[in-house]
């Protein structure tokens, strides 16, 4: 059943993503990207946990029955969804063609390359700092020897920061542009893994941790909404599914990485590793200016 929840969460998303833009005009995208973004955080990380404990509390029947009801009333929602969203097809293709098709166009466009293989380089040094940080805050043997709840406490202020961000995204996005964002999320980034190196200060890392999550949020809110900007409708969601499978494929391998890296050379040259990988994407910002990106809507326009 967990492979089967796994799977359908996927399909969504990438859903989710690509019917957007025949929802809302292409300049209001991140305003929309940032709305739906702060409306999953607030569920999962604020509404979601506390509710479940609840739920749990009250017996096993409504733990299971809950959760059932909610999928349904979503379910609802999109049956009383108006329109048509199906993308015409110019001739059936197997799915095979499909998944190539998508790995092929990902490849071959520079900006969508470039952005997936740094994403992926992302993900691959957050978690592997993540798949190890319990071991270096939480308990009394542990550097910072935080409780459960207190370490419970220091990753909701890192929720607490992408909410901030995915709701204040749009503005900061017009005002600051959206190369000079993905660089802020970079360093954001840098911060949020690296910090941990330098000092087991709860207070200092939970700061650090903030301003991660704010320009995480605006490193996802430019890369869907230019996904989706730059991608033709017939294929945005192959598009998206080859550019998640590159960028999300790389979080196992990074927790794997973490916990190995962890065993022989200790917690802190982790986080001081991770924090060099994510330096290192910075080199695909050579790629990723606001004139390429500009470019890139202008050869999708014409």
């Amino acid at each position: 059943m967990a492979l089967l929840l796994g799977t359908a969460e996927t399909v969504y998303d990438t859903s989710a993503q690509s019917i957007l833009p025949q929802v809302v005009p292409r300049d209001r995208l991140p305003r929309a990207n940032g709305r739906l973004i702060a409306a999953e955080l607030t569920a999962n990380e604020f509404v979601g946990p506390p509710l479940g404990g609840l739920l749990v509390a009250a017996g096993l029947a409504a733990a299971f029955a809950t959760p059932a009801a909610l999928w349904a009333a979503a379910v609802g929602a999109l049956l009383l969804l108006r329109g048509s969203f199906a993308v015409p097809r110019e001739a059936p293709t197997s799915l095979r063609a499909d998944v190539a098709e998508g790995l092929r166009y990902l490849w071959h466009h520079r900006l969508l390359r470039t952005l997936a293989a740094m994403t992926g380089l992302f993900n691959f040094a957050t978690n592997a700092t993540f798949a190890v940080f319990v071991l270096y805050a939480a308990g009394p043997s542990s550097a910072m020897g935080l409780t459960e709840v207190g370490f419970g406490l220091l990753f909701a202020t890192l929720a607490a920061g992408n909410l901030v961000g995915a709701l204040l995204a749009d503005p900061i996005i017009r005002r600051l542009g959206r190369s000079r964002s993905l660089f802020l999320g970079i360093v954001g980034g840098v911060g949020t893994v690296g910090i941990a190196a330098l000092t087991t200060s709860p207070l200092v890392i939970a700061v650090a941790f903030v301003i991660g999550g704010l320009t995480n949020a605006l490193w996802n809110v430019v890369a869907v909404s230019l996904r989706q900007r730059i991608t033709p409708d017939r294929i945005l969601g192959r598009i998206n599914s080859s550019y998640r499978l590159v960028a999300w494929g790389t979080r196992p391998l990074g927790a794997a990485v973490g916990g190995l890296l962890g065993e022989l050379l200790g917690l802190r040259a982790v986080f001081a590793i991770a924090a060099a990988l994510i330096l290192v994407t910075l080199l695909g910002m050579t790629q990723v200016t606001e004139t390429a990106i500009s470019a890139a809507e202008h050869d999708l326009a014409s």
